[in-house]
C-alpha cells in the first residue's frame, strides 16, 4: 500500500457471505488502505446490511483522516441478483437479503457521494479485464471455481451484463443431464460437478474423510492417489465440456480461470488445457490461464466502478451547440476525466 497524504481514493468494498474485503483505491490503481471484516451473516441480513454500511463510513472516516479529503465515490461488489441499472441487490440466498436498495442505502450513510453496485463475479472480472490476467485482450471470459461456478464475459474493457442482468451464468449450462440435482432446479449443472464446492464433497465421499477439501485432493493427485485422480479427472471432464459450449457460444480470445480450484496450478491448467483442446472442433482454442489477481479482483473491481461513476460525472453529455440567439450555456462546466489509465 502506498502512502499519499493527498491521494484522491474511491472506497471499493467486496461482500461475500462470510467476509468482506474492503480497500480505498487511488486514481492509478493503487490501494491505499486495505481491510477485512465478517459479514456476520448469522445475525440475520438487517445485521448485515448496517455492518456493510457502517464498514464503509469507517473507510470514508479513515480517508478523511488520512489522506485530507473523503472519498469521491464507492463501489461495492455483492453476490446473488443484481440490478446494476437501478442499484438494487435482487436476491442473496447467502446474506437474507430481496430487493435491497444498497446503492441509495451507502449514498445516504457517505454523504451522497455517487455510488456505483456490481455483481461480484462481473466485477472480479471487470478487475482481472482491466488490471490482470486479461489485460490487453479485447475478449475473455472469467471464470472462478469456487463454493459455485460463474463466468464474466468481457469485450473491449467491459463486462457485458446482458438484457437482464444474469449473462455469464455458466454454472448452470447442464454438462451431465443424469447428473446431480443443482439448487436452480436442474440436473448435471456445471457447478455441480466441477466447483471446488463439487470435488471436496466427491473427495470426501471417495476418501472417507469427511474434513477433506478440494485442495486435499489436488495434493492427493500430486501424489498418485487413484481414486483422487478418478474424482479430478471427473471434474475437469465436466468442466472442459462447459467450458467448451462457452467458447462456442462466445469465441473469447483469452480463458482466464480463478477462484480456489485454481490455487492447484499446474495440477488443474495441465489436464484442463489438453480436455479443451481435445474437445474443440471448429473453435479456435483460446488462451487459457490462470487469474492474476487472487481474491483482491472483486475489491479491485468494485474500486473501478466507482471511478467509473467520477468519468462519467467529469464528462458532460454532448448536446448540439446552441442557436445563435440564445447564447452560450453556463449550465455545464467541463472537467477532465478523473478515472485510472487502466483501461485494457
Amino acid at each position: 500500500m502506498r502512502s499519499d497524504r493527498h491521494a484522491r481514493h474511491v472506497i471499493a468494498l467486496d461482500v461475500g457471505g462470510t467476509g468482506m474485503k474492503a480497500a480505498l483505491v487511488g486514481a492509478d490503481g493503487a490501494l491505499l488502505y486495505e481491510a477485512r471484516r465478517a459479514t456476520g451473516r448469522e445475525r440475520g441480513p438487517e445485521a448485515v446490511v448496517e455492518t456493510v454500511l457502517a464498514f464503509a463510513a469507517e473507510l470514508r472516516a479513515y480517508g478523511a483522516e488520512h489522506f485530507g479529503r473523503g472519498a469521491v465515490a464507492a463501489g461495492v461488489a455483492v453476490p446473488g441478483i443484481v440490478d446494476a441499472e437501478r442499484g438494487i441487490a435482487r436476491y442473496a440466498a447467502n446474506l437474507g437479503w430481496r430487493d435491497l436498495p444498497l446503492r441509495d442505502l451507502l449514498a445516504a450513510r457517505l454523504g451522497g457521494v455517487p455510488v456505483a453496485l456490481g455483481h461480484d463475479v462481473r466485477t472480479g472480472g471487470l478487475a482481472e479485464g482491466r488490471l490482470g490476467a486479461g489485460r490487453g485482450t479485447d475478449r475473455f471470459l472469467f471464470v472462478p471455481l469456487g463454493t459455485g461456478i460463474a463466468g464474466a464475459i468481457g469485450i473491449g474493457g467491459a463486462i457485458e451484463a446482458g438484457a437482464h442482468g444474469s449473462a455469464g451464468e455458466i454454472g448452470h449450462v447442464v454438462v451431465r443431464p443424469d447428473g446431480p440435482a443443482c439448487g436452480c432446479g436442474q440436473r448435471g449443472c456445471l457447478e455441480t460437478l466441477a466447483s471446488a464446492a463439487a470435488v471436496t464433497r466427491a473427495w470426501q465421499a471417495a476418501s472417507g474423510d469427511p474434513a477433506a477439501d478440494a485442495a486435499d485432493c489436488a495434493k492427493a493427485v500430486d501424489s498418485g492417489d487413484p481414486a483422487a485422480v478418478r474424482v479430478w479427472h471427473d471434474a475437469i471432464d465436466a468442466l472442459a465440456a462447459g467450458l467448451v459450449t462457452a467458447l462456442t457460444l462466445l469465441d473469447p480470445r483469452t480463458l482466464i480461470i480463478g477462484g480456489g480450484l485454481a490455487e492447484a496450478g499446474d495440477t488443474l491448467f495441465t489436464p484442463l488445457r489438453a480436455a479443451v483442446a481435445e474437445r474443440v472442433t471448429f473453435q479456435t482454442l483460446p488462451e487459457i490461464v490462470p487469474a492474476a489477481l487472487g481474491d483482491t479482483a472483486g475489491c479491485l473491481g468494485a474500486g473501478l466502478l466507482a471511478w467509473d461513476l467520477v468519468d462519467a460525472k467529469a464528462t458532460p453529455p454532448s448536446s448540439p451547440s446552441p442557436a445563435p440567439h440564445e447564447g452560450p450555456s453556463d449550465t455545464h462546466t467541463h472537467t477532465p476525466s478523473l478515472a485510472p489509465e487502466v483501461t485494457a
